[in-house]
């Protein structure tokens, strides 16, 4: 009987997960490469490619978790085209008393189905990084 309740508890915290997941369309993931940890206190903005320049559509900062799970502004609709998240790295290592050779780390991205949920983790350290498609 226990057994049962702790599979529908995790089942719901899952479910939980997804749905808020589902609600905004673009979420961020920062951790550290150096200790394995979560890098809060990132600042990260979200701009979209419109003709020649570049729109600012929102930022955020990263939380205990490194996360942002909303990044993208709630009250418009994701559309197809080219975003950009830019990751403030160097406010991010000052603030650590560290030096890094990349103050802002740019990913760009194309959303093709404004249906689907975008999740772009960053793995830092003060002179490299790598980045994906998460899920």
């Amino acid at each position: 009987m226990k057994r049962i309740r702790i599979t529908l508890a995790a089942l719901s915290l899952s479910t939980l997960s997804s749905v808020v997941l589902a609600a905004n369309p673009l979420s961020v993931h920062v951790l550290n490469l150096e200790n394995g940890l979560p890098s809060p206190g990132v600042n990260v903005t979200l701009e979209k490619h419109v003709g020649q320049t570049w729109q600012l559509l929102n930022q955020g900062v990263t939380n205990e978790q490194g996360r942002i799970g909303e990044l993208f502004p709630a009250q418009k609709a994701l559309e197809t085209g080219e975003y950009r998240v830019v990751f403030k790295t160097g406010e991010y290592f000052k603030k650590e008393g560290r030096d890094t050779f990349f103050p802002e780390i740019p990913v760009i991205f194309e959303v093709k189905n404004a249906d689907q949920h975008y999740h772009i983790p960053l793995l830092l350290s003060p002179y490299g990084f790598s980045t994906y498609r998460g899920s």
